[in-house]
């Protein structure tokens, strides 16, 4: 059951021969002066797209266009800081980007940087000038929400009324929240007057309508002022970063560009692994703030970090320390994180103010909930299971982490020792990850035959086939998703829905990302003689598209379920074919296999399932509610007047009141972690309490609730 490990290398050994081809040219060019690191990225990832991805873009007036637009959009979609002669001065680039890259330069990148940073500086006294100000909240005005709707302001004056009713709004918002928190506040009983210091309740002082809207604005100052300090530390690399991120965004949605530490973001996301401290970090008032400290890791044995320090200064072992005050999150974990083994010096401030050296050596963390979990429903006298699969993670670099087939099989095993007569498989969520993975596991649950179909650019498609006629387990089948799942999900949900082995359930449709795509480290594909200038991070290009084996590609529609559940987020525009300069849906010839033997009944489940759904009041509340944000999504003008704000959001609150009154009436089924788990955990608490955490919300869970009705049928 693999897919052939020795084709993927190969392919990729192909793709880095393609860039260390392009760099090599790139290198031979006439002049003698030396290469920047800006020119060398840009024209080394371009000219290896150009060649490499899927759908290759001419550089042309039309890309150029393309990447105008995008970068215009990233660069300020809100429209709260360019004026509209910015913009204007922008466009005599907006042909003239394919030729810039060609010389190697960026002068719309230089320009539109230049501006924004005026802006920027504009801006803060605008926002701080009118904060420092009561608002009127009587007045009829609104304000515009969405920023597709607005314009650029034409003048200075026009920019500030727009910040005004922005701020405003803003102001509102938070003293609505304000005005709730004192309602609780007045409800509460006074604190014994006859307990001690340390055991009374310390409350604020109630607020008047004028010290509300003070502290509101007040509020709003901070988080602004935060958020001005962040674009204040946004470095030259940052941008070109990002820039570079647009131009591999334009040949499609899953083409990016990562800088050096968003590739470590990646592969921790990919492989729930990393190194380093175990300390969950967040930036604070300027500050590093330690949030929590992950169970089992280097802090966590270590034992002298603890949630809240303030961490000041960074030495690696016993070199000068390096002061992180001041700093960007992402820019400081740089420092804190490092090999295995390694020490790094931590100078903190603890809650006391006293301060302390605490050296820890970097180990490997484990993040748990990355990996697949499962519980046993009893309901109605069946014993059924339950899978949860957060993504299709896998350990690309070989450094013996985990595999999320291994990981569902190992689960299944499980659960067939505690003899359940049905399994539910939940893929909601999930984004997708390993294509191996996505093909191994669908040969868990049917004999030999092919999973998916992979396609490049040119030639016949490639059949990556599950070889293993073992099946793993052969009952009643439900594969959960939701618009969310993504990519290998879809491969997977696909796979059982076609050979007709369980029943898919969930929102309309699947998110629709049908493409594959491959990593590749620019530093191993440019030559030596960019040494003195990397690293370049690394680009993921789409060289593939997967295809059904039924023919049709998941991309841009995604998998329609066999049954369609009423969904809390179906009102929201999200999936493939919301994303800019996504590919297109086509189809290639089915590839041949044999339907399951004993296919459920899919029609009489599904008139069975609708009859419920019908007749359940969760459901028709949850479709009330969809259908009451449908309207109000597209009613994106909002009124500045506080009264009206606050009936609309009593009304909302009712509404969801109401709906989890309806679910808490709702006898919640039993659900619990396996016993072979609760064996293995023994009396480690923290593990016990994340196999609580894992079951409690399933509980309530009404999709997850039908999906056991529709086991319970097919059983």
């Amino acid at each position: 059951m693999s897919v052939p490990r020795i084709k993927i290398g190969l392919y990729v050994s192909v793709l880095l021969a393609v860039f260390v081809l392009a760099s090599y040219k790139l290198y031979r060019r006439n002049d003698t002066q030396p290469l920047q690191k800006d020119e060398v990225l840009i024209k080394a990832m371009v000219q290896g797209l150009s060649q490499a991805h899927y759908q290759p873009e001419r550089l042309d007036d039309a890309f150029s266009k393309r990447v105008f637009d995008l970068y215009l959009k990233r660069l300020d979609g809100s429209k709260k800081f360019l004026l509209a002669t910015d913009v204007q001065q922008l466009r005599q680039y907006q042909s003239e980007i394919d030729n810039q890259i060609i010389r190697g330069t960026h002068e719309y990148l230089d320009l539109s940087t230049k501006l924004m940073a005026q802006r920027v500086k504009d801006v803060q006294g605008i926002y701080r000038d009118i904060l420092a100000k009561p608002f009127d909240f009587t007045v009829s005005e609104s304000f515009e929400t969405e920023a597709d709707k607005l314009n650029f302001a034409t003048t200075p004056a026009a920019q500030r009324e727009e910040w005004r009713k922005f701020l405003k709004y803003q102001t509102m918002v938070r003293l609505s929240e304000i005005m709730d928190e004192q309602a609780k506040k007045k409800d509460k009983p006074l604190a014994s007057t006859n307990a001690k210091p340390s055991e009374a309740t310390v409350s604020s002082p109630v607020l008047n309508a004028e010290q509300m809207e003070a502290e509101a604005r007040k509020r709003v100052l901070k988080y602004f002022n935060d958020y001005f300090h962040d674009l204040e530390q946004t470095e030259a690399a940052d941008r070109l970063a990002m820039y570079a991120n647009v131009i591999a965004n334009t040949y499609d949605p899953h083409t990016e560009y990562f800088a050096p530490r968003q590739k470590d973001d990646f592969d921790i996301a990919m492989t729930g692994r990393f190194e380093g401290i175990g300390a969950t970090l967040q930036e604070k008032d300027g500050n590093i703030k330690v949030n929590d400290i992950v169970p089992g890791s280097a802090s966590y044995r270590q034992g002298e970090l603890k949630a809240g320090d303030i961490i000041l200064r960074v030495a690696q072992g016993a070199e000068e320390p390096v002061s992180v005050e001041g700093w960007r999150l992402d820019k400081a974990i740089t420092l804190i994180r490092g090999r295995k083994n390694t020490e790094v010096r931590l100078t903190v401030r603890k809650p006391d103010n006293s301060t302390k050296i605490i050296p820890i050596v970097r180990d490997v963390v484990v993040i748990e909930e990355t990996y697949a979990q499962s519980a046993t429903i009893n309901d109605n006298g069946n014993n059924l299971g339950y899978i949860k699969l957060p993504n299709f993670y896998a350990d690309f670099n070989d450094n013996g982490g985990r595999s999320s087939a291994a990981d569902v099989k190992k689960e299944l095993e499980k659960l067939k020792a505690e003899n359940v007569k049905g399994i539910v498989l939940d893929l909601r969520f999930n984004g997708g990850g390993s294509l191996q993975d996505a093909v191994e596991m669908a040969g868990l649950f049917i004999d030999s035959g092919p999973v998916v179909q992979v396609r490049g650019s040119q030639g016949s498609a490639t059949v990556l086939n599950d070889r293993d006629p073992r099946v793993q387990y052969s009952g009643p089948l439900i594969v959960l998703v939701n618009k969310y799942s993504a990519s290998a999900s879809e491969i997977l949900a696909a796979a059982i829905q076609d050979y007709k082995r369980g029943v898919i359930m969930g929102s309309a449709s699947t998110y629709g990302k049908g493409t594959v795509q491959r990593i590749i480290d620019l530093d191993d594909a440019l030559p030596a003689e960019f040494n003195s200038i990397k690293p370049f991070g690394s680009l993921k290009l789409t060289i593939q598209k997967f295809y059904r084996i039924n023919g049709g590609s998941t991309q841009f529609k995604g998998v329609v379920p066999d049954i369609i559940l009423p969904d809390a987020y179906s009102y929201l525009d999200q999936g493939e074919k919301s994303q800019e300069y996504a590919l297109k849906w086509d189809e290639i010839s089915p590839a041949r296999y044999r339907p399951w033997a004993g296919n459920p009944p899919i029609d009489k489940l599904r008139q069975a399932s609708l009859a419920r759904v019908n007749s359940n009041a969760s459901f028709k509340q949850l479709s009330d509610m969809v259908q009451r944000m449908v309207k109000r999504k597209d009613d994106t003008k909002v009124s500045l007047q506080l009264a009206g704000y606050r009936s609309e959001q009593q009304l909302a609150k009712a509404e969801a009141d109401k709906y989890e009154a309806i679910q808490n009436a709702a006898q919640p089924m039993t659900i619990a972690p396996l016993a072979f788990d609760l064996r293995q955990i023994g009396a480690d608490t923290i593990k016990v309490n994340r196999a609580s955490r894992f079951v409690k919300p399933l509980t309530k869970d009404i999709t997850l609730r039908e999906a056991v009705a529709v086991l319970h049928d097919e059983i």
